[in-house]
C-alpha cells in the first residue's frame, strides 16, 4: 500500500466524495481483505454461504453505496471492512433461510416428513449477530474485536493494530466477549 500516494492520502480523497480514490482504497487494500475473507470462510467448513470474491465483492458494494468512506486511517477502514463483511453474511444468512421456508411462496404440505432445519452454522451466525446487537449496546469495542475475529477472520495483532490497542487487551477482549456471547446465547 506504499506507493506514489499513501493508503492515508486515498482514504482522505475518497472521503471528499472522489469515486476514482474509493476504488484505489478498495485496490490497494483488495489482496488483503481477500486474505481476511478467505480465513472467515475457511472457518465455517464445507458449506458456506459465499466464496472469498464474492464476500469481498460484496463488502466493496456497501462502501461505495454509502457514497462517501467515512474512515481516517487504514485501522478504520479494516474496523469498516469487518463490519461491512458481517452484514453481508448476516443478510446472506437471512436471505438464504427465507428461501428455505418458500420466500413467500403458498406452502402445501405434501406428506408428513419435517423440513430439514438450516444447517447450524447459519443459526450460529443469526444468534451471534442477534447477542451482538445486545451486546454492543454494554461495550462497543467488544463487538468490534468479536467483527474482526470471527466476522473477518483477523488475528489478534491484526485487531491490535486495527484498534490502536495492544494483543494483550484484545485477548483479554476476546475471552470478554466470548464469554457474554455464550451466557446470552444460552
Amino acid at each position: 500500500m506504499d506507493g506514489p500516494e499513501s493508503f492515508t492520502d486515498l482514504i482522505q480523497r475518497a472521503r471528499e466524495g472522489d469515486a476514482a480514490a474509493l476504488q484505489s482504497v478498495f485496490d490497494a487494500a483488495y489482496s488483503e481483505l481477500r486474505s481476511l475473507a478467505r480465513t472467515r470462510l475457511r472457518k465455517s467448513g464445507r458449506n458456506t454461504l459465499l466464496d472469498t470474491t464474492s464476500l469481498v465483492h460484496e463488502a466493496y458494494l456497501r462502501f461505495a453505496d454509502a457514497g462517501r468512506l467515512n474512515v481516517a486511517d487504514r485501522g478504520h477502514f479494516l474496523r469498516y471492512a469487518s463490519h461491512a463483511m458481517r452484514s453481508v453474511i448476516v443478510d446472506t444468512v437471512r436471505e438464504r433461510m427465507a428461501l428455505r421456508r418458500g420466500g413467500g411462496a403458498a406452502h402445501v404440505t405434501l406428506n408428513s416428513e419435517v423440513d430439514r432445519p438450516a444447517d447450524t452454522s447459519e443459526r450460529e451466525i443469526l444468534s451471534v449477530h442477534e447477542a451482538l446487537e445486545e451486546l454492543a449496546l454494554r461495550d462497543a469495542r467488544l463487538v468490534q474485536v468479536v467483527e474482526m475475529r470471527y466476522f473477518a477472520g483477523m488475528t489478534d495483532a491484526e485487531v491490535a493494530a486495527a484498534l490502536g490497542l495492544n494483543e494483550r487487551t484484545v485477548r483479554r477482549d476476546w475471552e470478554k466477549a466470548r464469554l457474554l456471547l455464550a451466557e446470552a446465547l444460552k
